[in-house]
């Protein structure tokens, strides 16, 4: 589950293009905390913190305390926008939550055991659907991923958002879809849809 990771931000007075090239200029990044129905607050951030925080996988789905100049604010990483040549972050933006509320995140895909499939020991192919699923879990109770188990499965087995196990307290966020997640395929079946595809793309 994730756990509350303090970041250290700091309020930013002037806002608009200029000013946020400035900030950029000194290593920092603009950002906004919105949301919870209060006023949005303008902050910035150290770049070499937010290069650190997208490094790990589930940074979009940790509970941050934010760290506003002594005054805590308890938010999610919504949402990072990058440069177009260089691919640094220049905007951030973070949303509320309260601890004891409940968010739509969208969590990765774990497998595991692989080693362990029959199918795979044949030759099959993992045929991976869904990357990140996407539930609604606690704002205090986000798994760091959604993790599906191959031992014992053969070609042919196909893993469903409704059949998966969950941790307590989340659910799917489209629980009127039965989405599959992923397939094991035999690996003749794998190389015609690939070829297929291929075919199609030329």
């Amino acid at each position: 589950m994730s756990t509350l990771t303090t970041m250290r931000v700091q309020p930013r007075e002037n806002s608009g293009r200029g000013a946020s090239r400035a900030l950029r200029l000194n290593g920092l990044v603009p950002a906004v905390i919105y949301g919870a129905g209060k006023d949005n607050v303008n902050v910035h951030i150290d770049i070499r913190d937010v290069m650190k925080g997208l490094q790990d996988p589930a940074f979009f789905t940790h509970v941050f305390n934010l760290d506003v100049s002594g005054k805590k604010e308890t938010a999610l990483v919504r949402d990072v926008q990058f440069h177009p040549v260089t691919d640094n972050p220049i905007h951030v933006d973070f949303f509320r939550v309260g601890k004891d509320s409940k968010v739509h995140v969208a969590i990765p895909v774990h497998i595991i055991n692989e080693d362990k499939s029959p199918g795979i020991k044949k030759g099959g192919v993992i045929n991976l659907v869904i990357h990140n699923l996407e539930v609604v879990a606690p704002a205090n109770g986000i798994p760091e991923s959604i993790t599906i188990d191959l031992s014992g499965q053969d070609i042919g087995f196909s893993a469903h958002s409704d059949t998966l196990k969950l941790p307590n307290g989340v659910s799917v966020a489209h629980p009127e879809r039965d989405s599959t997640i992923l397939t094991i395929v035999a690996p003749t079946v794998q190389k015609a849809t690939e070829d297929a595809a291929s075919g199609e793309a030329s």
